[in-house]
């Protein structure tokens, strides 16, 4: 990926929001510096606003590799993840993860965890290159692409932004209820399943 090029595009459809930062287009040469703070200064604003933009994270999931790598830094999941991934993929559950973060931050995350190398635990991975979280589209595109109808599918999640695209598009939804989440109105604790650890998750669900 070439981080100028993403950049560009990105910039493009969001030049109208507050505080957009432009990356120079110039290709001369004695421009270069110029460039070079311009995609900067743009990744700088994107981060301070946590953008979901699909360049940004791959961005992102680039830097890390070294860092996970070398062992400076471990993925972290709660107690109770692991043992529920591996008592449902013993199940047969086919695990996918489709997360805001690249297919590549998702694999050092994981690959790298305090727990070890997880990635056998799941049969694929998503980011925002099937769509944003919060169309409803996305979670179609996914179904398809794994070959199961979306009234088989279980999305997890602590954002009901998200869960309600999926909801909107036939996937059955659990709001993951952690210590530090954006706290739920009374609606949203009616309207979802709530699970405050996986170990509580009864699948299938119906």
């Amino acid at each position: 990926m070439s981080g100028r090029c993403s950049a560009a595009k990105i910039t493009e459809k969001d030049s109208g929001l507050e505080g957009f930062v432009p990356i120079p287009s110039s290709t001369d040469h004695e421009a270069e510096l110029q460039v070079i703070r311009g995609v900067v200064d743009n990744v700088r604003w994107q981060m301070s606003l946590n953008r979901k933009t699909t360049a940004l994270k791959q961005l992102q999931g680039h830097m890390w590799r070294s860092a996970y790598a070398t062992g400076k830094v471990k993925g972290e999941v709660y107690d109770d993840v692991v043992p529920a991934l591996k008592k449902w993929k013993e199940a047969n559950l086919k695990l996918y993860i489709f997360s805001s973060g690249s297919v590549e931050a998702q694999k050092l995350l994981f690959g790298y965890s305090i727990e070890g190398d997880l990635l056998e635990l799941f049969h694929g991975h998503f980011d925002t290159t099937v769509g944003s979280k919060v169309e409803s589209e996305s979670y179609k595109r996914i179904a398809e692409k794994i070959g199961c109808s979306t009234e088989n599918i279980l999305f997890l999640t602590d954002i009901t932004k998200e869960a309600e695209a999926a909801r909107t598009a036939g996937v059955h939804v659990a709001l993951a209820v952690r210590p530090g989440n954006a706290a739920l109105t009374d609606e949203e604790k009616s309207g979802y399943h709530l699970i405050p650890s996986f170990v509580q998750l009864q699948l299938p669900m119906t």
